[in-house]
């Protein structure tokens, strides 16, 4: 099997540390210690995802508590500049993400001209770099929703079962764009777009590798979470002046809790927008094996195994998953401290 690289040298210093420190010791294998170990190295994953939208938020909490208001917007936007400058020479992110960002960036601008010109929110007056009335570092915000996704697909190496036709996603996908401009003149067709997503969704199951062990959910459900976290987000932003809603004009006040759905159909854009970016890698079939294997380290390959996998490899990217897809990462990384088989990370 071909090697596959993790996307940084810093990742792959993290991925070693992590593994010398969550298999160190030769303590037996109890249940309640796999289970925490799972559970942090979750968590570690999932804030190491959200690294790009942490600091933007962080920034505008700093911003908010120190810098004038005339000067914000202009220090919003450099800021988060910044920040996606030194994460890409620290090696925190890979240029082909930046490209993902990037396109995330422009069609999150697109959508915040139009929206802040209908009044559905608004932004400070002040500072330079703005474009048709709104700050810059808007965009940087959706470019934070691509970054997380992008980075979430590598770092958990997701594979997904029953996965829609991508022409029905990307349909589905470019009607939500559509209403999100269309339903201020037209009749908002909200409620089908999500009776649609639930449709589209509905059998669709991701695999979530952690440290050892792989764990399945439902794809909605995940995406519910994801966007229940960006409501989140959103009300610390608005909080912090960012922006504002209409019925915050008179003091801050929790954005509804209605704004999940709309962050629900976000997120299936972004998930239409990283399935074109990377191309889906489907498993050959093969032969089904007991749940929990891929939990547990394998053996390493004799001799004449490593002589025969070298004239006849597998074809995708987990051929022992049948019928299942994976969104390749970036460079087809491996995720960070995870995928402890020999087979996925020596060379045969």
């Amino acid at each position: 099997m071909t090697v596959r690289h993790l996307s940084t040298a810093v990742e792959a210093r993290i991925d070693r540390a992590a593994r010398r420190l969550l298999d160190a010791g030769h303590q037996p294998r109890r249940p309640l210690r796999l289970a925490v170990t799972e559970f942090l190295v979750f968590g570690a994953k999932q804030a190491w995802a959200c690294t790009f939208g942490a600091l933007v938020l962080a920034t505008m909490v700093v911003v908010h508590l120190t810098v004038p208001p005339a000067a914000r917007n202009d220090v919003l936007t450099v800021s988060a500049a910044a920040i996606q400058v030194g994460m890409l020479v620290a090696g925190l992110e890979t240029v082909r993400e930046l490209r993902v960002v990037l396109v995330f960036h422009l069609v999150g601008t697109v959508m915040e001209v139009f929206k802040t010109h209908v009044g559905s929110w608004q932004y400070g007056d002040d500072g330079w770099l703005v474009v048709a009335g709104v700050p810059l570092f808007s965009g940087f915000m959706y470019g934070a929703v691509g970054s997380y996704t992008v980075r979430v697909v590598r770092l958990f190496d997701l594979r997904f079962d029953r996965w829609p036709r991508q022409w029905l996603l990307v349909v589905v996908a470019a009607g939500i764009y559509a209403n999100f401009f269309g339903h201020h003149f037209l009749w908002d067709a909200r409620s089908v777009l999500l009776a649609l997503v639930v449709a589209l969704f509905a059998r669709t199951t991701v695999h979530v590798r952690v440290h050892r062990a792989t764990v399945r959910m439902p794809v909605l459900v995940a995406m519910v979470l994801v966007a229940l976290f960006i409501w989140l987000a959103e009300n610390v932003a608005t909080w912090a002046g960012a922006w504002t809603y209409p019925d915050q004009t008179d003091g801050w006040q929790p954005v509804a809790p209605t704004k999940v759905v709309a962050w629900l159909l976000l997120m299936v854009i972004s998930v239409a927008l990283v399935a074109w970016l990377y191309p889906q890698v489907r498993s050959a079939p093969a032969a089904r094996h007991r749940p929990g294997l891929e939990a547990r380290p394998t053996a390493a390959p004799s001799a004449a195994l490593r002589r025969s996998a070298g004239s006849r490899r597998p074809r995708g990217a987990h051929a022992d998953h049948p019928h299942s897809v994976q969104l390749s990462g970036p460079s087809g990384s491996l995720p960070l401290a995870a995928n402890p088989q020999p087979s996925a990370t020596k060379r045969p």
